[in-house]
């Protein structure tokens, strides 16, 4: 996709001018004839970088650049001011507030391409900086395991990632579809560009709808501002769509336009916007059923399961159980400064006859509330609290164990800790005694986690 300069002066002959020389450099182009004209077009035509004179009617350079951040931030849109004034008054004042370089008039052309070239990749740089650091997490370094089944997956994996075609992520909730998403990304051709997550049952439709296609300003109540959607983020990368299976019968026919044209209106807008994305969905829904009971529509499922790889539960690949329960403790550890914490013999075997119904999810959670809430560098199986959580099923599940990752640790020690008091009618120091805690510790945790507590029994 051409990356689309705005070009504002209020002299018609310097803009055409300049406007040739950028779409002979293959550049996009959009002329405003002043500050006041130039903000609409930010709003409407979403530029990739902006030309702006400091010197023009009705609002100067500098009035632009102070109003830009109402319309769209400053950190989105690189700005090159332009005067025929060299003064260093002027261009310090410009660089203070939010220019990313200033150039004097007449300009040289060669320098001119230069500086806009640095400024779009220091642009597309921030981009990808600043999606790494909101979107990928340590726990999502790699892939753990090596059994036949999850190497099968990963061979399989590493395959479609040559291609741009759509990948269908299917398995049991907490089997690391994310993971696969992250790491099929990272071994493709658009690794450099960024990675976008969106979960489809977090939201509801009409806060999904926005979250997939944005927003124009004034679209509805509260839209101050022009908002990119998370598929115009993507563009140029991969977005990953979580829970594929829960969005609404509307969302999915909108969702399969865009797979099929590449293009779409932000909400409340006219214009086209066109995106270059590759899609990875996943679900734990079984979609084939889904279509046949019209929940689902067939033809976005054939669009989205070009490939499809199907994550193996925890509880079929039980090699792997130690090489897990050992990744998680070591991240655990280290994040609580607690090196050296190892499983006991006993406590491994516990883990390894469990049937771990949330699958690496669950054992991730219960890996990191033996961490926090074990006194000892060992951690024995009474501390996994396996037999409390009341697992007589596979199927069974706990309702916290869809949550993001943090939520579910806390939720899960919440539970642990009602369980105690629930079997220790109340008693505090029974139920301390049974977690092995001290009973000031626990009273402490109850209180910070806000915990139900059953009426004291002595």
């Amino acid at each position: 996709m051409k990356a689309k300069i705005l070009i504002v002066d209020d002299d018609p002959d310097i803009a055409t001018m300049l406007e040739d020389r950028l779409q002979a450099s293959d550049y996009g182009t959009v002329i405003a004839r002043d500050g006041v004209e130039a903000l609409e077009l930010v709003e409407q035509e979403a530029p990739h970088l902006m030309l702006l004179d400091l010197d023009m009617p009705r609002l100067t350079g500098l009035e632009v650049l102070k109003r830009l951040p109402k319309v769209r931030p400053a950190e989105d849109l690189p700005v090159i001011v332009m005067t025929a004034h060299a003064s260093i008054d002027a261009a310090v004042e410009a660089m203070k507030t939010g220019a990313y370089d200033f150039l004097t008039k007449p300009l040289d052309k060669d320098h001119l391409l230069i500086v806009i070239s640095k400024a779009l990749e220091r642009d597309a740089l921030k981009r990808q900086v600043a999606c790494l650091k909101t979107e990928v997490d340590s726990r999502y370094a790699s892939i753990v395991g090596m059994s036949a089944k999850i190497r099968a997956v990963m061979e399989s994996a590493q395959r479609a990632a040559k291609s741009d075609a759509s990948v269908l992520l299917l398995g049991e909730s907490g089997t690391g579809k994310e993971l696969f998403a992250r790491s099929i990304h990272q071994w493709s051709l658009r690794q450099a560009m960024p990675l976008v997550v969106i979960n489809c049952v977090a939201l509801t439709e009409t806060l999904l709808e926005n979250e997939l296609f944005g927003h124009e300003r004034g679209a509805f109540t509260g839209a101050d501002r022009l908002q990119k959607g998370k598929l115009e983020m993507a563009d140029g990368g991969t977005i990953f769509l979580d829970e594929i299976g829960d969005m609404s019968l509307p969302l999915q026919a909108k969702l399969l336009r865009v797979l099929q044209d590449r293009e779409f209106h932000r909400v409340g807008g006219t214009r086209l916007v066109s995106i270059n994305i590759r899609v990875i969905a996943a679900t734990n829904k079984d979609l084939r059923q889904a279509v046949k009971t019209g929940e689902f529509r067939e033809d976005l499922f054939f669009r989205l399961n070009v490939i499809s790889l199907t994550l193996p539960p925890l509880r079929e690949r039980p090699d792997d159980l130690p090489a897990l329960a050992k990744f998680f403790l070591n991240r655990h550890a280290k994040d609580a400064k607690r090196p050296g914490m190892m499983f006991s013999p006993a406590a491994m075997e516990a883990m390894s006859r469990y049937s771990w119904p949330g699958n690496i999810r669950e054992l991730d959670n219960v890996v990191a509330r033996a961490v926090i809430l074990n006194h000892s560098d060992t951690i024995e199986p009474d501390m996994l609290s396996l037999d409390a959580m009341g697992r007589t099923s596979p199927g069974e599940r706990l309702p916290y164990l869809s949550l993001p990752y943090h939520e579910s640790m806390e939720e899960h020690s919440r539970y642990i800790i009602e369980q105690a008091l629930k079997d220790a009618a109340g008693n505090q120091t029974k139920a301390a005694n049974r977690l092995k805690l001290q009973r000031t510790y626990l009273a402490r945790l109850i209180k910070q986690q806000k915990v139900k507590e059953e009426p004291d029994s002595l």
